[in-house]
């Protein structure tokens, strides 16, 4: 590939990730126009204490979000690399005005139950938010927190959001309503659980550790079938003494069913353990987001 062309790959993957951005940006405003806001309901960091202000002295929300984002932005810049910091203000930038242009959709009221407002805003705002993720940006507010968060402590994105928005509305029950409050928690809950799915992807890793007596054509057919590589550990069995290799993998969720196959095919008395894997960086694996 010659120089010029690694340019313009840059150049269109930086596009397509700010396209995706504003997207997910726009999914977000939806949410608050259409469930969050006409039923009065908060939300957490910096979207909440703007949403307060809104409620109480009808300031603009879009413009509150943009102004009290400037002194987290300040904050991202010294702990976290500049690209995440550029993207995010693009990310923060658009859902300010999303939040303004689909404003419109406040007066809609499409549902009415409260319940349903909250299931609905936290699954749409998930979304959004993830998708934001996804492509290195977030919205500012503590999504930049919980950014830092996760690269210094590995601390998931939304679990560290959902325990300081968790405060934020406890103190803002205080000022506006005890129910909108707990309703809010509710929405904060799916929100953040949507927001991991989001950005973990539909296509899941699982690790495998497989134990048998024919590891070697166990492997072979993983490599062949598959196109995954595998890693031979040391075991040793407790009650007999016989020492025997132990196959580990990686493989997405899509390829598990066949790799059993593939495993019960060789060796039916085959052991085999399969466990969650949250994240994967290496040969052969796109390692998405932040």
């Amino acid at each position: 590939m010659k120089f010029t062309d690694r340019i313009y790959d840059s150049k269109y993957k930086y596009i397509l990730m700010i396209f995706m951005i504003i997207l997910g940006s726009a999914i977000s405003g939806v949410a608050f126009n259409l469930f969050i806001i006409p039923n009065k309901l908060l939300s957490g960091g910096i979207s909440g204490i703007a949403l307060i202000l809104s409620y109480l002295f009808n300031t603009n929300t879009g413009l509150m979000i943009f102004i009290f984002n400037i002194p987290v932005f300040i904050l991202g810049y010294k702990f976290v690399d500049k690209e995440f910091v550029l993207l995010s203000l693009v990310g923060m930038i658009a859902f300010s005005t999303w939040i303004e242009v689909f404003s419109f959709l406040r007066e809609i009221n499409l549902v009415q139950d409260v319940m349903l407002s909250c299931i609905y805003a936290g699954v749409l705002n998930g979304i959004g938010l993830g998708i934001v993720l996804r492509n290195r940006a977030s919205q500012g507010g503590i999504d930049i927190i919980g950014v830092i968060m996760k690269k210094y402590f590995s601390m998931n994105i939304g679990s560290t959001s959902m325990m300081i928005n968790t405060c934020i509305v406890i103190i803002a029950s205080f000022i506006t309503n005890l129910n909108l409050a707990m309703y809010t928690l509710i929405s904060m809950y799916i929100g953040s659980t949507v927001l991991d799915k989001v950005q973990q992807g539909f296509d899941q890793r699982k690790s495998v550790m497989i134990i048998t007596d024919k590891e070697k054509q166990v492997a072979e057919e993983i490599f062949k079938r598959l196109v995954r590589g595998v890693t031979y550990l040391e075991g040793e069995g407790a009650y007999t003494g016989d020492k025997k290799k132990v196959i580990y993998c990686i493989v997405s969720l899509n390829q598990l069913a066949k790799l059993k196959q593939i495993v019960r095919g060789i060796d039916e008395n085959a052991f085999i353990t399969v466990s969650d894997t949250a994240e994967v960086m290496g040969h052969g694996f796109v390692n998405r987001g932040i």
